[in-house]
């Protein structure tokens, strides 16, 4: 289970972005996360990442309190989660070869020699040609660079995807094929997914639950202790 407990997280202790908020993603299942810009809920899936600490709360990981963060959290719970961010040129290096690129976790760990294999294995699953795998971002359609990212974020066989906005730059057969890599990586692993968004109709479709930030929040003030709001369904 992914347990976020009574989360209040922000960039400034005295104006947080997040207040309160619980939600909970058991083992194999996908929720989504609906809500407008600014509202909070990328800062709320960097804490389920394991990327930034929160104010006060808590991240509960496989039973497991989470109690430190980012390169300082323990490496079985930080590899556990894999995440892509919305905009895949904020979050490669641009001086790395997209094979690179995906390697880098592995390299991060000390499992430098899986690379070979993983690469070209993870490359296809997303829809990356070889001769792409020697290019670098910039001489790459965003598209193409978020696929590596994905690729990037599954190398390490997550227990757990986040995924914020992960398409919202993106055409829709793009999107469809980047959706079609994550249920297919979910299928043969029994990943959890927090799909993070403001498309309603990817979301519904994409997830089996759709949770709206207002009946988040409003479910947080009503409760004490971890709440699972009730899904969003498209009126049909």
């Amino acid at each position: 289970m992914l347990e976020l407990r009574s989360v209040t997280a922000g960039y400034a202790r005295k104006a947080p972005v997040v207040h309160g908020v619980s939600l909970a993603v058991a083992p194999g299942e996908a929720v989504g996360l609906l809500g407008p810009s600014g509202c909070g809920k990328s800062t709320l899936a960097r804490v389920a990442a394991l990327l930034h600490r929160p104010d006060a709360g808590t991240l509960v990981l496989d039973g497991e309190p989470v109690r430190r963060w980012r390169h300082r959290a323990p490496r079985a719970q930080r590899t556990a989660v894999g995440v892509v961010f919305q905009q895949p040129r904020l979050s490669a290096d641009p001086r790395l070869r997209l094979a690179d690129l995906i390697a880098e976790p592995l390299r991060a760990t000390g499992r430098r020699e899986e690379a070979p294999r993983r690469v070209p294995e993870l490359a296809a699953a997303v829809g990356l040609t070889r001769d792409l795998l020697g290019r670098r971002p910039h001489e790459v359609s965003d598209g193409q660079l978020q696929r590596a990212c994905l690729a990037r974020a599954l190398v390490l066989r997550p227990r757990w995807l986040i995924c914020d906005e992960m398409t919202a730059m993106l055409d829709a057969s793009t999107t469809a094929a980047l959706v079609a890599a994550v249920e297919d990586y979910r299928a043969a692993t029994g990943a959890g997914l927090l799909a993070v968004g403001h498309d309603h109709t990817l979301l519904h479709r994409w997830c089996d639950r759709t949770v709206h930030w207002d009946d988040l929040s409003d479910a947080v003030a009503g409760e004490e202790g971890l709440v699972t709001p009730s899904p969003v369904t498209d009126g049909s």
